[in-house]
């Protein structure tokens, strides 16, 4: 399924997190991807109860990937791609975009929205994540697919104590700015000996 990727006006000012990591081919990297996205959503003031939606598209988007497809090839033999990016605008009213986004080796099947029965144990991730994000895509190329999803996030979504959720986050950052532009380093916390590479803006 192909889709309008374009991400919605988020005015001016924003608040980005922008993460691309990869994780290995193994079921505990949906809680491991899970957990980051949360940390940096959260760190940027989104609410809970959006905060949950965005971890369970995610979740679903790497569930699939490891459930029905292949891993990627080499150079990254092993592994499954997952990525984000948010902007928010600076206000307690202001809207913003989480796209969420999940690359594999593919399969033999393009992901599409299946129809389960109700008594049906499967088959549900990409109609919950059709119900969640306001748009979603299949986008892929000679040895690799890309499933991604875009939430549109509104004013009320954010948590209450925004401004103060977004002090103690920056708090926790660490800058270096003995150069020319100003180096952020975020902690990852991804377990093991998983490769990982990430930029935070």
């Amino acid at each position: 399924m192909a889709g309008d990727r374009t991400s919605p006006d988020d005015g001016e000012c924003p608040h980005q997190v922008e993460r691309n990591v990869t994780l290995p081919y193994v079921p505990s990297s949906v809680t491991g991807a899970r957990k980051l996205l949360q940390d940096d959503l959260a760190g940027l003031g989104l609410g809970e109860e959006r905060l949950d939606d965005a971890a369970l598209v995610l979740s679903e988007l790497v569930s699939n990937a490891l459930r029905h497809a292949t891993p990627l090839p080499a150079p990254r033999e092993g592994s499954v791609g997952v990525s984000w990016r948010a902007e928010f605008g600076q206000g307690q009213d202001s809207s913003g975009w989480v796209e969420l986004s999940v690359r594999d080796g593919g399969s033999s099947t393009m992901p599409r929205v299946a129809r389960p029965s109700v008594s049906g144990l499967g088959g549900r991730g990409l109609g919950i994540v059709q119900a969640l994000a306001g748009r979603w895509g299949t986008e892929m190329d000679s040895d690799t697919t890309t499933v991604w999803a875009v939430m549109e996030v509104a004013g009320d979504d954010f948590a209450p104590d925004r401004a103060a959720v977004v002090a103690e986050a920056v708090e926790g950052l660490h800058t270096d700015i003995s150069g020319g532009d100003p180096v952020v380093e975020f902690p990852m916390g991804v377990p093991g000996d998983s490769p990982v590479r990430s930029a935070v803006l």
